[in-house]
């Protein structure tokens, strides 16, 4: 296996690790951070052949049910179990942080940075064969890869896919006692309704969805009216929905009792907890990494954005359920701060303890309840974690 590189970090890197506790070592030994995949369920019997077409030994991951750990050398892309879909690569925290959302049957649950789509898999993997999920994400290529890979697994039935801004997103989810089927004009066609999906869609929809994209101010953002549809599954609760039912907005009252049950908030960051992210930079060049991880204004405006996406998710979550907020990044201001500052302005949110936790090789972080990954003491990439309960008011 190869060593990373063993170059000197620039010094205002190492600054930018120190002033935050973070041990400048993590980037500079050998990368020995082993990779993770999940399994799906249903394949465990077939470990052992598995295990024989990707020529690695799997170890089990004893604190986190369905995954496995392998060197990270290990390629699995081009592997038979891979493309036949019975394993999906995520990383250990990434899964912890799922896991923390205490996903049962029957939840509704919203994804508001859903790609590229690991955690979106393995949330419809807990929810079987009832509930649902909402996948949101800002970019349009990104959000088309989460349905791919969705359709891949056959874990599409229960989920819808928007593009949207995750700071705005305002759709409840389809709860069979939150859409009401009111009386509809007669002026409304049949064919207003949504049929099962299908990639072939009529020419006036493909036109119209090229039309609500002109005029985008970016690539990466759609402007239509209404965020852009661009998959359900045939249980999501979208069949046999008109448009209007579908974008029907409810207010906070009704949130409270009608909103998701489980809220995911796993954050644009600057990726700095990713050690392989890091080490690209020797290759891109270390003025990237200034202006990507170090720039001042960068992350300031990451800050706004990662606190707009954390007060819509509760926004949108019912009393009583868990909202999930986690960074790659192990700065204390995309997390402790972006905490503190959420709960001061909050009364009905309360950071929750993750009972489950007791047995994951984290450490506490600064604010208590609070978790931290990082390669040196979990072996996996480096992620915060916090959860919140909604409480009544």
């Amino acid at each position: 296996m190869e060593e990373s590189s063993k170059l000197p970090l620039p010094e205002a890197f190492v600054n930018f690790l120190e002033a935050n506790g973070i041990d400048p070592s993590i980037y500079t030994t050998s990368d020995s951070t082993p990779r993770y995949l999940r399994l799906k369920p249903g394949s465990e019997a077939e470990l052992e052949e598995i295990e024989a077409e990707i020529k690695c030994t799997l170890d089990k991951v004893n604190w986190l049910p369905g995954f496995y750990s392998l060197p990270p050398d290990i390629q699995i892309a081009n592997s038979k179990p891979y493309k036949d879909g019975k394993i999906y690569g995520i990383d250990a925290a990434s899964g912890a942080a799922v896991s923390a959302l205490k996903i049962s049957p029957g939840d509704h649950v919203l994804d508001l940075c859903a790609a590229p789509g690991a955690k979106l898999c393995m949330m419809l993997d807990l929810l079987d064969d009832s509930g649902s999920v909402t996948g949101v994400d800002v970019a349009r290529h990104r959000l088309a890869a989460c349905r791919t890979l969705l359709q891949k697994y056959s874990l599409d039935h229960r989920c819808r896919l928007f593009v949207a801004d995750g700071t705005t997103f305002s759709l409840a989810p389809l709860r069979a006692d939150s859409v009401s089927r009111s009386y509809e004009s007669a002026s409304e066609e049949k064919d207003d309704k949504f049929g099962e999906w299908t990639s072939r869609r009529p020419w006036k929809e493909r036109k119209r969805a090229a039309k609500a994209r002109e005029g985008k101010s970016s690539q990466l953002t759609a402007v239509s009216e209404n965020p852009e549809l661009i998959f359900y599954g045939r249980h999501s609760g979208v069949v046999g929905l008109s448009k209007n039912e579908l974008y029907k907005t409810i207010n906070d009252l009704q949130v409270s009792r009608c909103g998701y049950d489980k809220v995911l908030v796993d954050a644009e960051c600057t990726h700095d907890g990713s050690v392989r992210h890091i080490q690209k930079f020797e290759y891109w060049g270390w003025t990237t990494l200034q202006h990507r991880v170090l720039d001042a204004e960068r992350t300031d405006s990451l800050a706004v954005l990662q606190l707009k996406l954390l007060r819509n998710g509760f926004r949108l979550l019912k009393v009583g359920g868990l909202l999930v907020y986690s960074t790659c990044s192990l700065t204390v201001a995309q997390n402790e701060d972006i905490v503190d500052h959420f709960l001061k302005e909050n009364a009905s949110a309360e950071l929750q303890e993750i009972d489950e936790a007791k047995g994951w090789p984290c450490k506490s972080g600064r604010i208590p309840m609070t978790l931290r990954f990082d390669p040196l003491t979990s072996q996996t990439s480096g992620l915060f974690v916090a959860r919140f309960t909604k409480l009544a008011t």
